[in-house]
């Protein structure tokens, strides 16, 4: 029974590593550098004034 329940323990926690790496790993670029906030702020406003004059 014991086995079980640590079993189960730590199925749980690599689920919650999984889902944390993948969350917070951040967007790349297509070089394989991290995108900052700026750049990403930048990148919206970009697509939002190509997508307003067509």
């Amino acid at each position: 029974m014991l086995w079980l329940i640590l079993e189960a323990c730590a199925a749980f926690f690599l689920l919650v590593f999984i889902v944390w790496w993948t969350m917070f790993s951040g967007r790349k670029e297509k070089n394989g550098r991290p995108v900052t906030r700026q750049q990403q702020a930048q990148q919206q406003a970009r697509e939002q004034t190509d997508s307003d004059q067509r």
